[in-house]
C-alpha cells in the first residue's frame, strides 16, 4: 500500500528517475526544543570581496543554482540600460517580490499608465497577495487571483514598459528570443561574470538561468557598491539607479514585516533580496556579497544563515537581532530556538572566483 504522502497515481513499479548530482551542502541552520535538536536545515553560502576573493564559503557555492527572484535587481538594470526612466519608487517595485499592498498594485499600475498600457498587457502568471496580511485581506474583499496581484507584476509592467520605450513588441515578452529577454540574458551574464549554466522558467514565467553562488555574489557586490552621479550633469549607472531606489525603499521591494525590508532598513547601505527556495542575497556599500541558498527551500532558515554571514565578515548585526533567529514555541511559551550553525568552525579562504 502507498505511503499516506505518496499520491495513489504513483506506480510503484515506475521506473526511476535520472539521477541528479547532488551539491555537497553543509549544515547551515539547526532548531532546537528543549535542548535536543529537532530540525537541521542544510545549504551552502559564500562571502565575496569586491575583487572576487572569497572570504568566508560552506558547502558548494560553485554548484549552479536558480536564483529564483534574487535575479529581480539584475533583471531592473537591464531595462534601465534599455532606456526604462521611474522614479524611484516604482523603479524598486520593478526589482521587487512584493507583498500585495496597495502601495504595490498601485505602483505596478502607475508604471502601466506611464506608457500607455494596461493590466491586459501584463503575461505573468495569476495569484493571490503573497503577504500574508495583505491575502487575508484581499480574501475577505472577495478578491480572485490576478496577475496585478502576483509578487512580480511590478517587473512585469516594467517589462511591458521597457517594449514600449524602445519599439518591442509587448505581446510576447517573455520569449526568450525576445530582443528584451536577450537583453537581460546578456546583463545577468554580464553582472555575475558567468555563462548561464542552465536556462529555465520562473513562477511568474520570465526566463531563469542558473548561476553559482560565487556568481550571484559578485553581481550584488557590483550593485551595491556603484556610485551614484556626483552632480546634475553625470550620468547615474543603472546599477547604481536601482540599488539607489531598493535602498531608498526597502517597502517596495518586499512589504511591511519582511525581512529584506527590515534588513535593508536598520543594516544602512545593505541591499538585499531574497529568491523561491531559500535563496538570499545581500551586497554591502564597500562591494562585498553575501549569497546563501538553503537546500531544502525552506525559508525560515535563510535570514538567521544570512545574518550569521554578515556577522563573520564583522559587520555590526546588533540591530538585526529580530530577523537572526526564530523562537521555537510550546504551549504559547519558548521552548526552543532557530539558528544558524557555527560558521566560526569554516576558515575563511582566499580562493579566486
Amino acid at each position: 500500500m502507498p505511503s499516506p504522502a505518496m499520491p495513489a497515481s504513483h506506480s510503484l513499479s515506475a521506473p526511476p528517475a535520472p539521477a541528479a548530482i547532488l551539491p555537497r551542502h553543509e549544515p547551515l541552520a539547526v532548531q532546537t526544543r528543549d535542548g535536543l535538536v529537532e530540525s537541521v536545515h542544510y545549504g551552502s553560502l559564500i562571502a565575496t570581496t569586491p575583487d572576487g576573493h572569497t572570504l568566508l564559503s560552506a558547502g558548494e557555492p560553485h554548484a549552479a543554482f536558480y536564483p529564483r527572484s534574487s535575479l529581480k535587481p539584475l533583471q531592473s538594470v537591464a531595462m534601465v540600460r534599455a532606456g526604462l526612466d521611474l522614479p524611484a519608487d516604482l523603479l524598486a517595485l520593478t526589482a521587487a517580490s512584493h507583498s500585495g499592498a496597495a502601495r504595490h498594485l498601485d505602483g505596478a499600475s502607475r508604471i502601466l499608465e506611464l506608457h500607455g498600457l494596461t493590466p491586459a498587457s501584463l503575461e505573468n502568471s495569476t495569484d493571490l497577495p503573497y503577504g500574508v496580511r495583505e491575502r487575508e485581506e484581499w480574501l475577505r474583499d472577495g478578491g480572485r487571483p490576478t496577475q496585478l496581484a502576483q509578487n512580480c507584476s511590478g517587473k512585469h509592467a516594467a517589462m511591458a514598459a521597457t517594449c514600449v520605450i524602445n519599439g518591442w513588441p509587448v505581446q510576447g515578452y517573455l520569449d526568450p528570443s525576445h530582443p528584451l529577454q536577450r537583453l537581460v540574458a546578456e546583463t545577468v551574464t554580464d553582472l555575475t561574470g558567468e555563462e548561464p549554466a542552465g536556462v529555465s522558467t520562473d513562477g511568474c514565467g520570465t526566463p531563469l538561468f542558473a548561476f553559482t553562488l560565487a556568481g550571484m555574489a559578485r553581481a550584488f557586490g557590483r550593485l551595491a557598491s556603484a556610485e551614484l552621479a556626483d552632480g546634475a550633469s553625470a550620468p547615474e549607472s543603472p546599477e547604481a539607479a536601482v540599488a539607489h531606489s531598493m535602498r531608498r525603499h526597502p517597502e517596495m521591494v518586499a512589504g511591511e514585516g519582511r525581512d529584506v525590508t527590515e534588513l535593508m532598513r536598520l543594516l544602512p547601505g545593505a541591499l538585499a533580496k531574497d529568491g523561491f527556495e531559500g535563496v538570499q542575497l545581500v551586497g554591502l556599500p564597500d562591494g562585498r556579497a553575501v549569497a546563501v541558498k538553503i537546500s531544502d527551500g525552506g525559508d525560515r532558515a535563510r535570514m538567521p544563515v544570512t545574518v550569521r554571514a554578515l556577522e563573520a565578515l564583522d559587520v555590526d548585526t546588533s540591530a538585526l537581532a529580530g530577523i537572526a533567529t526564530g523562537a521555537v514555541l510550546g504551549g504559547g511559551r519558548q521552548v526552543g530556538l532557530l539558528q544558524a550553525a557555527d560558521f566560526s568552525s569554516l576558515s575563511p579562504t582566499d580562493d579566486v572566483l
